[in-house]
């Protein structure tokens, strides 16, 4: 069997590793400066909301990814309760004057009539002007699910262990250096990295096209039955509205923002106010009837730092300090509705590099 080691324990780093996990021909480590449970602004997959709600264009690898990891995840919102995942009616309302802005140009292909996503998902609906709120143009409407990243994580940690996999914190300064982390003591045959934003910095990566796109949210106790979201806001050209609510008591998520290049990890208490003011006018069943926020109870203010990255998702194989590696990163904010095809492509360039290994 091959050592593996995959370095990081975000959502792309475990579903990478239960899925070559499942196919047994492996010896994996997952090494990880953060492991699920905590909480901290260098670890971006416990702040998602997380949902799916396909960003990627059309014909790009992102919507590929989205496309083919939607079987998996309704999958397990229908057969594995107790990986926090629940199927969700979505409402997604359009306005024609945010063509063009930042909030925008990121909705663009969500919220198309004519999406390409319409015939993957269920019950894709256009819905008629009466069914959209004041000041809005269109929108539409499907199935789709949110996921409880807190109790999502840690049963894909569990996954891992079930199937064999080892986890280890630990901290890479280079990506090879992590060929020397395997729990079996013995130099690693392959590492995956799947180290999101600090592939950055990481040695032997380094990749300037990575940058951080700044998410804040809003954790409440309510629960509208359904979720929603606007094309954009009067509130700031970076600012969004979008409203979910997790599985299994994981509380409803009020966002947000898009805000490219802030590493701020602090929330705004000023763009917190304005986020619960959007959510509860786009959402009313937010709050009692004629209640505004102050009616909202609270569970947590949260930021988060999503892995963009210019051009696409990078997923693809090469040799570093005589090190074969393979990179899953740059998922930006839709890295959970993007790991199963992700992880699928992570194993098919393992096979190819190590098969070349081989040959030399």
């Amino acid at each position: 069997m091959s050592n593996i080691v995959v370095l990081g324990a975000g959502v792309s780093g475990l579903t990478s590793a239960l899925q070559l996990a499942r196919n047994g021909n492996y010896n994996i480590t997952v090494v990880a400066k953060h492991m699920p449970g905590d909480y901290d602004i260098e670890y971006a997959s416990p702040w998602a909301g997380a949902n799916y709600l396909p960003f990627g264009k059309g014909g790009s690898l992102a919507a590929e990814f989205e496309r083919d990891s939607w079987p998996e995840i309704s999958r397990l919102a229908r057969d594995a309760p107790e990986a926090g995942i629940h199927f969700q009616e979505v409402k997604l309302f359009r306005r024609s004057k945010d063509v063009g802005s930042p909030t925008g140009d990121w909705f663009a292909e969500l919220m198309r009539e004519d999406a390409w996503f319409k015939d993957t998902v269920p019950n894709f609906k256009i819905m008629s002007k009466n069914d959209t709120p004041d000041g809005m143009d269109g929108g539409t409407s499907f199935t789709s699910v949110c996921i409880n990243t807190s109790l999502y994580l840690p049963w894909l940690a569990s996954q891992c262990l079930a199937h064999g996999v080892k986890l280890r914190r630990g901290i890479a300064d280079h990506v090879a250096d992590a060929a020397m982390m395997h729990h079996s003591g013995k130099r690693a045959d392959l590492v995956i990295n799947c180290t999101g934003l600090s592939s950055l910095k990481l040695g032997g990566v380094e990749d300037k096209t990575l940058y951080p796109g700044r998410g804040q949210i809003v954790v409440v106790r309510s629960d509208p039955g359904y979720m929603c979201s606007s094309s954009g806001t009067d509130d700031g050209p970076d600012e969004a509205t979008y409203v979910m609510s997790r599985a299994a008591g994981g509380g409803c998520i009020l966002g947000g923002c898009m805000q490219k290049g802030s590493w701020e990890s602090q929330p705004d208490p000023s763009m917190a106010t304005r986020i619960m003011k959007r959510a509860v006018d786009l959402c009313p069943e937010l709050v009692p009837e004629g209640k505004g926020i102050e009616a909202l109870s609270i569970v947590r203010h949260g930021v988060g730092l999503r892995p963009m990255r210019e051009g696409s998702i990078r997923v693809e194989k090469e040799v570093i300090r005589g090190v074969p590696v393979v990179h899953n990163y740059g998922h930006g904010g839709y890295g959970y509705q993007t790991s199963y095809a992700a992880a699928a492509a992570v194993e098919k360039l393992v096979e190819e590099a190590l098969q070349e290994r081989a040959r030399l």
